[in-house]
């Protein structure tokens, strides 16, 4: 049965005052941010939950977003972030985290700068194999620029701040609440959203008809979506009702 547990939404700006940056797609040495911005990342931006920045041993093995945001699933939520007008610029930026030392060498994703340092590293029988280290060492990164717009709705009274840290690099985004708006109750029926979605968070009995993925970590978003359930109005806008936080509501998504 739909509920409204959410009387009022807000209608929020994010300005970027710097270059954003997620790693949503790796394709070669290129690290693409998708012209999104993921509602698990506000979350933790907002600071309604908190998490290390770096993640250490057996924390390391998987993320821990649903025990972190289902104890305010029923106090607040809010959607992903969609750029304003649906259109957003990029900025790309090469790096360069090789060694100045006078010497190095390329190993398994990993640069030794130490001769003695590839006989304690070298694991099998190979003489050139070497333990694999995930840190790239050059690429290019395609990021936010800055000066983008992006729009949300948030649902509930948690607080918002006027600034958030946003992003792989803590970039700076400025927070301002355009209005608030009541939140009603749709019967079951079909309708179309344009909000951005979070796959993960849908109810389990909606009937999805139609939309256009977005495919990012941790979870897809969905735009132009077709439904078939109950709906929550919000000012123009039509979402789908009963949207909460890792509610897991398509396990295949």
């Amino acid at each position: 049965m739909s509920t409204l547990p959410f009387k009022k939404a807000k209608i929020v700006e994010l300005w970027c005052a710097e270059p954003v940056f997620f790693a949503s797609r790796e394709l070669s040495d290129t690290y693409y941010t998708e012209g999104a911005i993921g509602n698990y990342a506000l979350a933790y931006a907002f600071g309604w939950v908190s998490s290390p920045y770096r993640l250490q041993g057996e924390a390391t093995g998987r993320p821990t977003y649903k025990e972190d945001l289902e104890p305010i699933a029923q106090a607040c939520y809010v959607l992903p972030a969609s750029p304003l007008n649906g259109r957003v610029t990029f900025r790309f930026e090469r790096f360069n985290a090789l060694s100045d030392a006078y010497w190095y060498a390329m190993t398994n994703n990993r640069v030794a700068t130490a001769r003695e340092d590839l006989p304690i590293q070298r694991q099998g029988k190979k003489p050139s194999s070497f333990r694999a280290s995930n840190f790239p060492q050059t690429g290019r990164l395609r990021m936010i620029e800055r000066g983008n717009k992006f729009q949300t709705l948030v649902l509930g009274n948690c607080e918002l701040p006027d600034y958030i840290r946003l992003g792989k690099f803590m970039s700076k985004v400025k927070v301002n609440v355009l209005s608030e708006l009541e939140i009603a109750l749709l019967q079951s029926g079909d309708y179309q959203s344009q909000a951005y979605l979070s796959v993960a968070d849908l109810p389990p009995n909606l009937e999805l008809l139609s939309f256009d993925l977005i495919s990012m970590p941790p979870a897809p978003l969905l735009k132009n979506l077709s439904f078939r359930g109950a709906a929550w109005q919000i000012g123009e806008m039509i979402v789908p009702a009963n949207l909460y936080f890792c509610c897991g509501g398509r396990q295949n998504g």
